[in-house]
């Protein structure tokens, strides 16, 4: 049965809170507040593991199994690798972004002490009228710094401030709804992911639905390095991991879809699941494609490469320019949103 679209306000508003929450890997604090707070308002308790992974216990109809769903919060980022002598900031990347897509972004650099401090990414040939290979100087670490919005002219004016190497840096989401359904903004993953995580558990409580089996609801921190959910699925039978689907080249998925993959980088999702989760999509008659995606990984990956156990699958919205200007659809999270309630809600074939 259908329920997300129901639902969808409710999806949009915590998509938006979780969105301008900063969160690159590694920071979490902030959005384990946020996390917390939302979970608190629909009456659920939440663990915290050493890892800043939050996550929910939901008893199920059966515990003949343990059934595991994440979806990660951390995001891509920078952080400061060094402060040169004129007060420029030099940056290294937490995860992958596409650096060409953040000349001239704005970003807020955190220091130790808590301070923020806003300032904008830039080429080290920033000016057309300066510098006569502004338009062609390569956008990467080497070439680009942080311009700090502070009366700053010496290394030493800026880590007067607090800011020095490690400080984190985290770059403006610029999301926007727009009235046709479109989502665009950057961080949709996995955010995307986390607000569907959001809205299957507020499903669950306000019309009091017991999933089929005992299910965990987890949000992971260090996705975007490779090991968010090395803890998540050590007690669990099954792992689904709610993530972007990727849209380009040959691939079936589009932005009003709900993608389930069948391979990706680290191999095929496990069988049994794959074809649980395809069946219920033409039951339910969503709008889902199935593909494989040899150019990245999920929490399941990591959760198999801590040794864990477990059968897992990997679901998720339509992502368009993923770690670039992302945007998904209204429709592809709502289908991701169905197909999870889903799964959780229906018994394995016997």
């Amino acid at each position: 049965m259908k329920r997300a679209e129901a639902y969808y306000d409710y999806t949009k508003r915590v998509l938006g809170e979780l969105l301008s929450t900063d969160s690159p890997t590694g920071f979490s604090h902030a959005v384990t507040k946020k996390l917390k707070c939302l979970l608190s308002d629909m009456g659920y308790a939440a663990e915290i593991d050493r890892k800043n992974v939050v996550s929910v216990q939901v008893k199920g109809k059966s515990s003949e199994k343990k059934v595991a769903t994440s979806a990660h919060v951390d995001t891509l980022g920078l952080m400061v690798r060094s402060v040169e002598s004129d007060g420029k900031i030099r940056f290294t990347r937490l995860g992958g972004p596409i650096l060409a897509t953040l000349d001239g972004e704005y970003c807020r650099v955190y220091t130790r002490g808590g301070t923020a401090y806003t300032g904008t990414i830039l080429s080290l040939s920033p000016s057309v009228h300066v510098f006569p290979d502004s338009r062609e100087r390569a956008r990467d670490e080497e070439n680009m710094y942080v311009r700090l919005d502070e009366e700053v002219y010496s290394k030493e004016d800026v880590t007067a401030l607090g800011v020095e190497n490690g400080c984190f840096i985290a770059y403006d989401p610029k999301t926007v709804f727009t009235e046709s359904g479109y989502i665009k903004s950057r961080f949709l993953d996995d955010k995307a992911g986390s607000a569907c995580l959001l809205t299957v558990l507020k499903i669950l409580k306000e019309e009091a639905l017991v999933p089929a089996y005992d299910t965990a609801f987890c949000f992971t921190n260090y996705e975007e390095v490779g090991h968010g959910a090395a803890t998540v699925g050590k007690d669990c039978d099954e792992l689904i991991a709610v993530d972007m689907g990727c849209i380009g080249k040959d691939l079936s998925c589009r932005e009003t879809d709900v993608s389930v993959c069948a391979k990706d980088s680290g191999g095929p999702y496990d069988y049994d699941v794959t074809n649980k989760l395809i069946s219920l999509a033409k039951k339910e008659n969503l709008s889902y494609a199935v593909d494989i995606y040899p150019l990245y990984g999920s929490d399941v990956g990591a959760s198999y490469g801590a040794g864990n156990n477990i059968k897992g699958g990997l679901i998720g919205p339509g992502v368009a320019a993923s770690h670039g200007m992302e945007r998904t659809h209204k429709k592809g999270v709502t289908a991701t949103v169905d197909l999870l309630l889903n799964y959780l809600l229906t018994e394995d074939e016997k």
